[in-house]
This record gives structure tokens, sequence and C-alpha cells, in this order.
């Protein structure tokens, strides 16, 4: 029942109001180390700020651009007018799993320990007290990001790939509990339509009796780029019944 490729789906919109030190409204620099992410503009316009071992990249974004990026590509999500996205990513529940890595100072995001507590939002806090740490996270991992675009755009990749070899570091612990939820996702569902295609070939259209709609409500949160409304595609509301 995971919602359709084995992606995830939410609704972001892009934190303005809260200017950087570079005078930029917006989110999070990171990267993600396995999934792909793709933005489909639907409102407002922005830029995405991107930083890769080719240098640095600006992509004007307005309604109806839909750009992605693969693992490693650093990205920043820039509000320049209400600027809204649907966001679809690669190995649902990967990002939420941890997948991100903030481009926090090099100092940081070598040791676990640092990394996990800039990166941690409060548990039981106000709305204010959350936003504020919010800023916080952002403002660290924008510092980061300047430095590392400035040493790329000087033609000095070697803090890139630093910060590359500690974002392997941070995330390998985890991998082997990623491994079971593609197993239980993507790999699942790559199955299952390889089952429909052997059946089909054989004139066998048995699947098509057991037919769903499936909704996920949105969840309101805080994410690293703005606002999140996002949807568990792991958990849906079936809303029809099963024939059997």
């Amino acid at each position: 029942m995971t919602f359709p490729g084995g992606t995830s789906v939410s609704r972001l919109s892009v934190y303005s109001g809260m200017a950087c030190a570079d005078g930029l409204e917006g989110g999070t620099p990171h990267l993600h180390t396995a999934s792909t992410e793709a933005y489909v503009v639907v409102g407002g316009r922005g830029a995405l700020h991107t930083l890769d071992l080719n240098g640095p990249r600006v992509t004007e974004l307005s309604p109806g651009s839909t750009v992605w990026f693969t693992p490693g590509t650093i990205h920043r999500a820039v509000n320049r007018g209400d600027l809204e996205v649907v966001v679809v990513m690669q190995n649902a529940g990967l990002p939420e799993a941890g997948d991100a890595v903030m481009t926090f100072p090099p100092e940081i995001v070598a040791d676990p320990a640092r990394y996990r507590e800039a990166a941690t939002l409060p548990a039981a806090a106000s709305e204010q007290e959350v936003e504020e740490a919010v800023s916080r996270r952002r403002d660290l991992a924008v510092e980061g990001f300047l430095r590392l675009a400035d040493s790329a755009a000087k033609g000095d990749l070697d803090p890139l790939r630093r910060f590359h070899t500690s974002a392997v570091a941070l995330v390998r612990p985890k991998v082997a509990d990623w491994r079971q939820i593609w197993e239980d996702t993507v790999a699942r569902e790559t199955r299952h339509t390889a089952t429909i295609l052997e059946a089909l070939e054989h004139g066998d259209g048995a699947h098509l009796s057991r037919s769903a709609l499936m909704e996920s409500p949105p969840d309101h949160r805080w994410g690293m780029c703005g606002h999140l409304r996002a949807h568990d595609v792991a958990h849906p509301i079936v809303h029809t019944p099963d024939p059997s």
C-alpha cells in the first residue's frame, strides 16, 4: 500500500520572514545520502541553491518548475515570495530515518554527538521555542554551506569532499535499518509490479478485482526547508473494502 513507486510526497511552504546572515530567506541547506528529491513548484517564486563537485549553482523557481537532484547534492530552498512546493522523495521512509545531513561547520559534522545536538529540535517546547530552534539550526547550516560554496567557487573542493566523508560516517550506523525500510517499500513494490506484469503476460487480470482507494491526510510539522504538510504513505486510510 506504499505510495506509487515507493516514494513519499509532501507539501512545503518554504520559510520566510527569517533572513539569514547573507540576507536570504529560506530553508536549511542539506544533502541526502541515499535518496533523490524532486520539487514541483505550485506557487510563488524563489530559487534553489545547490552545491556539488561541479561547483555552486542557482536555479530559478516559479510555478511549473520541476527539478530534482540526486544523493550528494547540497540544496537550499530560497523564498522570494510565498514559495510553495510539492516534494516527492525517493525511497519512502529513508529521509525521515535520517537520510539528510545538514551542512553544519566541519567541526560539528565530524562529531556525531555535536551533530545530533545541533540537529535535534526540542520535543516538549512551545511553538515559539521550536521556531527559535529551527532558526538556530538553519543559521548554523547556512554558515557551513557558505563556507563550502565559497571554497568550491575558488576551485578548492577538499572541504566539500571532507563534508561527504563526514556525512557517510554519520549515517553509516543507520544503514541496516534503512535496508529494511527499502525492502518493505521500494523493493516490495518492484516485486509486486513484476508479478502483475507476469500475470498480464499470461492473460490473468485477477489483480484488477483487488483494486483499492487510499488516502493519507496531511500531518503538519516543522521541516528543514519550511512548514511541511507531510503524508504517511506507509499507513494510509483504505476507503475500499477488501472484496475477499
